[in-house]
């Protein structure tokens, strides 16, 4: 059953930004995962939220694939530097059959 990770994030030091954005989506591949959205560009239908966050959806095969992805050592230092330079919301959705 297909799962979708949802992040909103809060860039507060952009440092970990190039090496990000050279690597991860290969690593998103690796794991089955397919970016839908990656954008700043939004509005609000309901509720409040940051308006600075940026919103990201990607699509993962299973909820392991996502899990698996998190846990990947190649992901795991451009995790901490994401950590380290935003506020983030990340959560993985099962998807219905």
């Amino acid at each position: 059953m297909k799962a979708y990770s949802v992040l909103d994030v809060i860039v507060k030091n952009d440092s970990w930004v190039p090496a990000y954005m050279e690597s991860v989506g290969d690593i998103v591949s690796k794991h089955g995962g397919v970016y839908l959205a990656n954008s700043t560009h939004y509005e609000f239908l309901e509720g409040s939220g940051n308006q600075e966050a940026a919103r990201v959806i990607i699509e993962w095969p299973s909820v392991d694939a996502g899990k698996a992805f998190m846990s990947d050592p190649a992901y795991l230092p451009h995790l901490k530097g994401r950590q380290a330079g935003t506020i983030s919301n990340h959560f993985l959705i099962e998807g219905k059959a």
